[in-house]
């Protein structure tokens, strides 16, 4: 509507204007437009703010209407136009923003009036603020002002005058360039944000085609935030606290420092300056009602928050401790209020860590208030805090965290092993005990202990520095009390029942546990119903070794397992679990468990008995071993026995190298003897014996032994032919005396004949000598081949009676050649061929070539033949005897 209005003004005047004799002076004498003139040019560069101010004397019915122009540079040109209106008064002014820094350029401003609403009165002057001319160098505007975060923002660089700018960029990031004139030049930033750094700044760099580089900063910041979440309180109705929160970070740095104010309004007190979040004031006597004003303020704007309250309605009472006197199991506490809070009914909280929250109500005059902390927990270190609140309307705050200490309480665990003693009437009892001191605190001194107990209708007692004791029982029932003396005097005693000796735990076999790992032991039994205060199992520390540290847990009745750690266990020793169960007179023992945490291979070796039975085809194998010996680190399920042939010294085979035959497990570790069939008679055998685990064998223990020789294999042997021979004795004896002239022919030399033994005896050494000095080669290819055959397997041939001229050297290479003896004499002995056994061994690397083996075969034979010596005699035949050795394969 304005500008409608405006548009119509116009009209009209251009309508005066085109109607007027411009030709004629009448008309400048009558009509003489003021002209306007301004007074002020204010610029406010923090705010990039022009406020100009003109005045004008005359008078009107209506608002006046103006129109205002603004230009850049030496050239005014024209950045801003407005036609406006304001009242009537004697002097006006107007206020334009502009989007560049004003330093940046010349900012020129005239104004005209559109008079009486008719007619534009003359321009004024111009009238012009100058911007930065570049005689200090190159500066660019913004410098070190607080930007707001979100909007835009143009950057000018202004440079001497003859120097050009080539390059704006802000945070290293490079921005176009706008022209302003022929020297400046600007960009322009839309929504500023505040750059992941220590502080939020621009950092601006300008350069020019000269090389240089200018630079400046600018900041980052956001306007005030009004205040939300108002609250205030008094703790002693003397003095009132405000606070309010803030949902905006607090500033990385001051340059946008902003100020906190608060105003009671409906009083005559100055305004208080606050701090960020809370401002603290006194307050006013008689004054119930408050009505307040928070003022928010920086560089770019403000914010304000009002609240009203009762100061009667917002009492949070401030507490202090007094004392603290803590007990055994409970503790008292006390504390009092600041302030004349007397007319009010307090509330107040006492809580401890750990532990719960009490709510208990003080009415006293004076403000001191005090509670009884019950069911604490003995020796244990606590922490209380306490706050009250009046009427119940607002909690105080809470006071800081006292700690104090509960005095300890002692219990004792107590247990017990007995003893039968050889005296049928007399038993030894073994208490054992372990102190129990509840809660987290330190140790606490223990002086003694004192063992109470009934005998004989006597009550007698013994004093011990140590947590055990060992007293001589009858075989009735007894009852024991165990008390440990402390600083504050005795803890609770502990009670404990030794059956009679009827109702003592019977002979019970062991179990073996079968549920058993590396990670612990899990032991359970059956449910007893005569139990009825719970079980309680037991063992050794040290497992079986002497003497027995005795350990315990104690299980509810409605239970019937516990799972005992592996930490507390040590692999390879085996543990005896003896379970309880609690009845009204005692401890009746159900069952014994044993087992290993983890059991290991290493066993000891059986003891062999000496005094082995043995025949020619087995042996029967003795030891001793205790399968059930504690002491063993694993369970014994039988015993393993190795059986190998040792080789005898001589043989073929390597000497003393035993070669394994055959193994025999016992799978009963109670059986301790083993029989061994199916052995070779006269040979020597090695048994290797050793306990079974169910790892596998542990050590073993060895013994050799030699099987018996079976001699009536050899007695069939020699009486076979001796009964042959006493039975053709039996049938020749008629014929006795025929057989008689018939040996001595045989058996006797004939007259004449000379053999000469001692040449005998050399040759025959002579040949063994040569035998032995032959080495063995290595054997390429052998094959032995044993046959059973005639050594002459031909028939002795006679020859001619009459000895050829060269009697004394027949040539050998015949193949059966003849060495006569005496031509009288006939071996008659060697009539018949009687069967003989030759071996025979052929080796293609032991033999020679026929040729050589027939040459040295000539050689050995005719250098022997020297040793007989032929007498002369009557011709008769002769039987040759020869022999050759083979050179085939």
């Amino acid at each position: 509507m304005a500008l409608l209005k405006m548009s119509r003004v116009y009209l009209f005047w251009l309508y005066l204007m085109s109607s007027q004799d411009l030709s004629g002076c009448c008309f400048d004498a009558v009509w003489q437009l003021p002209r306007l003139s301004i007074r002020h040019l204010q610029a406010m560069s923090d705010k990039q703010s022009l406020t100009v101010s003109w005045q004008l004397n005359h008078s009107s019915l209506v608002e006046d209407v103006y129109e205002i122009q603004i230009g850049r540079t030496e050239n005014n040109t024209i950045t801003y136009n407005r036609i406006f209106s304001v009242p009537i008064m004697d002097s006006h002014n107007h206020t334009w923003t502009s989007d560049l820094p004003l330093e940046c350029v010349d900012h020129s401003v005239r104004i005209r009036l559109f008079y009486n609403q008719s007619v534009w009165t003359p321009w004024s002057d111009w009238k012009t603020n100058k911007g930065y001319q570049g005689e200090n160098g190159t500066k660019i505007f913004p410098s070190g002002q607080v930007l707001r975060e979100g909007t835009s923002a143009m950057f000018c660089c202004v440079p001497p005058r003859g120097v050009n700018i080539t390059s704006i960029t802000i945070n290293n990031i490079k921005h176009p360039l706008i022209s302003i004139s022929d020297r400046v030049k600007a960009i322009l930033v839309e929504n500023l944000t505040k750059p992941e750094t220590i502080i939020d700044a621009l950092l601006i760099n300008c350069s020019d085609n000269t090389g240089t580089l200018s630079r400046t900063w600018n900041y980052l910041s956001s306007p005030p935030q009004k205040p939300r979440n108002f609250s205030c309180v008094t703790a002693d109705m003397k003095t009132i606290t405000c606070s309010w929160r803030s949902d905006r970070k607090p500033e990385r740095d001051k340059h946008n420092k902003k100020t906190y104010t608060l105003q009671i309004q409906n009083s005559d007190q100055a305004p208080i300056l606050c701090e960020q979040l809370s401002c603290t004031f006194s307050a006013i006597p008689q004054l119930e009602e408050y009505n307040i004003r928070v003022v928010v303020k920086d560089t770019l704007g403000e914010e304000t928050e009002s609240y009203s309250f009762n100061i009667s309605d917002r009492v949070s009472p401030s507490v202090e401790w007094y004392t603290i006197s803590p007990q055994a199991t409970d503790s008292t506490v006390s504390w009092f209020t600041h302030g004349n809070l007397t007319q009010m009914s307090l509330l107040c909280q006492v809580t401890t860590v750990p532990e719960s929250t009490k709510e208990i109500k003080c009415s006293s005059v004076s403000g001191f208030c005090k509670a009884k902390l019950e069911h604490l927990l003995p020796n244990t270190r606590y922490t209380a805090r306490v706050r009250c609140s009046a009427d119940g309307k607002l909690w105080g705050q809470w006071t800081k965290p006292e700690a104090f200490k509960t005095d300890p309480l002692v219990t004792l665990d107590v247990w017990r092993r007995i003893k039968q003693l050889p005296e049928a009437n007399s038993r030894q009892v073994t208490l054992v005990w372990i102190p129990l001191v509840p809660g987290s605190a330190a140790s606490v001194n223990i002086k003694g202990y004192k063992v109470q107990w009934s005998l004989g209708g006597k009550n007698q007692q013994k004093d011990s520095r140590q947590t055990q004791a060992t007293l001589p029982v009858g075989p009735g029932q007894c009852d024991f009390s165990v008390l440990a003396e402390v600083d504050g005097g005795f803890s609770i005693p502990a009670h404990i029942t030794v059956p009679q000796r009827d109702d003592q735990e019977k002979k019970t076999s062991e179990t073996r546990l079968s549920s058993s790992s590396a990670a612990g032991f899990n032991v359970s039994w059956e449910h007893d119903e005569n139990a009825t205060c719970g079980y309680t199992v037991d063992w050794c520390i040290l497992g079986n070794v002497e003497p027995c540290i005795l350990q315990w847990v104690k299980v509810p009745q409605n239970k019937n397992s516990v799972f005992l750690p592996g930490k507390d266990f040590k692999p390879g020793c085996r543990y005896a679990f003896n379970i309880f169960g609690c009845r009204e007179n005692g401890h009746q023992l159900l069952e014994i468990q044993t087992g290993y945490l983890q059991e290991l291979q290493s066993v000891l070796p059986p003891s062999l008995v000496e005094l082995v039975q043995r025949t020619s085809s087995s042996v029967t194998l003795e030891w001793r071993f205790n399968e059930n010996d504690a002491s063993h680190p694993a369970f014994i399920t039988g015993y393993f026995i190795s059986v190998q042939e040792v080789q005898e010294v001589g043989t073929d085979k390597l000497s003393g190298h035993a070669s394994d035959l055959f193994n025999v497990s016992v799978e009963d570790p109670h059986r301790k003897s083993v029989t061994i069939d199916g052995l070779q008679q006269n040979q020597e055998y090695a048994f290797s014996v050793s306990a079974l685990t169910k790892d596998g064998p542990g050590q073993a223990t060895t013994i050799t032994v030699r099987t018996k020789t079976n001699y009536s294999a050899y007695m069939v042997e020699i009486l076979t032919p001796t009964l042959l021979l006493l039975g053709c004795t039996l049938l020749l004896w008629s014929q006795r005396k025929m057989l008689q002239k018939g040996l001595k022919g045989i058996l006797f030399y004939p007259t004449g004949m000379d053999i000469k033994a001692p040449e005998l005896d050399s040759f025959l050494q002579e040949t063994g000598e040569r035998l032995q000095s032959q080495k063995p080669e290595e054997c390429r290819c052998c094959d032995i081949e044993i046959l059973s055959r005639p050594f002459l397997n031909e028939t002795l041939t006679q020859r001619d009676p009459e000895p050829p001229p060269d009697s004394q050297s027949y040539p050998l290479t015949q193949p059966h050649s003849c060495v006569p003896l005496r031509a009288e004499y006939c071996p008659q002995l060697w009539n018949r061929a009687a069967p003989q056994y030759n071996t025979s061994i052929s080796n293609e690397s032991y033999f020679h070539t026929p040729e050589e083996g027939l040459s040295g075969t000539e050689s050995m034979i005719s250098d022997n033949q020297s040793s007989f010596k032929l007498s002369e005699g009557p011709n008769e035949s002769c039987h040759d005897i020869y022999g050759y050795i083979s050179n085939e394969t």
